[in-house]
């Protein structure tokens, strides 16, 4: 009997975990609250509780080659980091090639999810939904997968900043941002340093008077591009890097990054230098940042101490006066209002999950998270890598270990980050790239092989060992197997460069220049060479 399968959510990570049930024969109905697909990449006007919501401009941190799904890859002309509409534009693609859109029941709401008396036996849910109507329906399924995302709950801690009460001016979560027309000729605080932080601070700063941008740490950035303004995470996820990362001590690899990016611009210089390493944290991705600092228009502070009505005054004891506006970009809390509280307490606690997706605490396998990490990568093709598990892991074919090992390993983990990350609740979502997609898909044999790659295929067995670590390697092999990897991984640059070929422009001077420092090279050898011969035969010959 075919499995019955309910997906909550229908944004990236509900599409391709549909797409994966199907692929293994499973009967997937996945429940979306809205009236259409995309989660966070579908920009709305006016952000609705309980959803993800982005603002008017934004542009993902990760490149197309990067995010896309292992078997789809973005169209060519597209650019390689993408407006959120364009991101939404792939979905809309990806979801009619694999014909998603009929498992999908749209504006209805997953009220709870509750074990069956038989669960011990049978691993069956109860999943009791709303639809837009009011009409309730209770139904059993065999598996629940958990989609919904882990930016739907915003944290404002108003309680954290002393005086608050006495601040009379606007205030939002950057959940709510959407443009900066509010702040126009203003004088704002933006509080939070992480991508929709650095992202809102600058944009803001073309538009209000002054523009401060207020942190407890600090932190180290870095731009989209690397040499020859090639995106930087094909430059650096790569298998090469993973490994030196891997064998290396990880403070020499901050040194050596840090150096690398106080190049670029001094950190310390500009009021950006953290008290982490860059090991142990994600890095901003932001390319306009220093510039808005360099050129006065956003100003770098300390943590926030308290407000004295419409004056802050900041850690280091400076104040700011007519402070018109704060922009509260302080993160999120995931949220699971539908699960029972044996598998998520509530927002703010730390969630327990083996491989970063299996509870270890229930006795079938049958309900999983998926999404909810963080890491320095691409988030797209990393839980497509653990929908394609954990489908297999419900259809039987992968067997996960006693709970146990399974609470070990996860102890492990946390042990692992805990020294980067003090928060027990931050630490418990971390994971490494490679290691972890590569850790998953050996379990279920798409893993690359490398050494049968370089025998029988050097070409595609260099791009795959020294190039970008792009999610077509993941379909070379094994359950899933794309015809078209192969091809997918050679052609990687070229659609990186269609976009912008937009202008004929004139082919470089050739020089000659190259070739005469080869042939001087290559004279100097054999004047070196028969050098030490003529020395030789000297010192040989008999003395006079």
């Amino acid at each position: 009997m075919v499995r019955r399968v309910a997906v909550v959510g229908a944004g990236s990570s509900g599409l391709v975990c549909v797409k994966c049930c199907l692929e293994e024969g499973l009967e997937p109905v996945c429940f979306e609250s809205s009236n259409d697909i995309g989660g966070l990449w579908r920009f709305r006007e006016n952000p609705e509780p309980g959803r993800s919501s982005t603002y008017r401009s934004l542009v993902v941190n990760t490149s197309k080659e990067m995010m896309c799904f292992s078997d789809f890859p973005m169209p060519a002309h597209f650019p390689s980091y993408m407006h959120n509409s364009q991101l939404l534009q792939y979905l809309r693609l990806y979801a009619t090639h694999f014909d998603l859109l009929r498992h999908i029941r749209f504006q209805t709401t997953v009220l709870s999810v509750k074990q069956r008396p038989d669960f011990s036996s049978s691993g069956q849910w109860e999943v009791v939904t709303e639809s837009r109507d009011g009409h309730r329906e209770q139904q059993i399924f065999d598996a629940v997968l958990v989609c919904s995302g882990q930016y739907t709950s915003p944290v404002t801690p108003l309680k954290d900043f002393p005086g608050f009460e006495t601040f009379r001016g606007q205030y939002c979560h950057s959940w709510e941002y959407k443009d900066p027309d509010p702040y126009q000729g203003k004088k704002v605080v933006v509080v939070g340093i992480g991508n929709s932080g650095g992202d809102i601070a600058v944009e803001i700063s073309r538009a209000a008077k002054q523009t401060l941008l207020s942190t407890r740490q600090g932190t180290w950035v870095m731009g989209r591009t690397s040499s020859r303004g090639l995106p930087v995470d094909m430059s650096v996820i790569t298998r090469p890097v993973a490994l030196l990362t891997a064998v290396l001590p990880r403070r020499l690899l901050s040194w050596a990054i840090e150096r690398s990016l106080n190049q670029k611009y001094d950190h310390q210089l500009y009021g950006l230098m953290p008290r982490h390493r860059i090991m142990d944290y994600r890095p901003l991705i932001n390319d306009e940042l220093p510039v808005r600092i360099l050129t006065g228009l956003l100003v770098m502070k300390p943590n926030i101490q308290e407000f004295r009505g419409s004056t802050v005054v900041f850690e280091d004891g400076t104040t700011e006066a007519q402070v018109d506006a704060v922009v509260f970009c302080t993160g999120y809390n995931y949220s699971f209002p539908f699960l029972p509280s044996s598998i998520f307490p509530g927002p703010g606690h730390e969630l327990t999950l083996y491989k970063h997706v299996f509870p270890p605490w229930i006795e079938c396998p049958t309900l999983a998270v998926l999404g909810v990490f963080q890491v320095i990568g691409s988030i797209m093709p990393a839980v497509e890598m653990q929908a394609r598990w954990v489908t297999r892991v419900i259809t039987g074919f992968i067997q996960l270990p006693p709970k146990e090992k399974m609470l070990k390993d996860i102890e492990k983990e946390r042990k692992r980050y805990i020294k980067g990350h003090p928060c027990p609740k931050v630490a418990s979502l971390q994971l490494d790239y490679i290691p972890y997609l590569d850790d998953l898909a050996g379990q279920f044999g798409v893993r690359p092989k490398l050494l049968r790659l370089l025998l029988r295929d050097p070409h595609l067995g260099l791009s795959v060992l020294l190039g970008p670590c792009t999610p077509y390697q993941y379909r070379l092999y094994g359950p899933g197997q794309w015809a078209g990897a192969r091809q997918a991984i050679l052609t990687q640059w070229e659609r990186v460069a269609q976009p912008m070929k937009t202008r004929a422009v004139p082919e470089p001077p050739s020089s000659r220049l190259p070739l005469l420092l080869a042939l001087s090279g290559a004279a100097l050898v054999v004047a070196a060479v028969c050098a030490r011969n003529n020395l030789q035969d000297l010192l040989a010959s008999p003395s006079n």
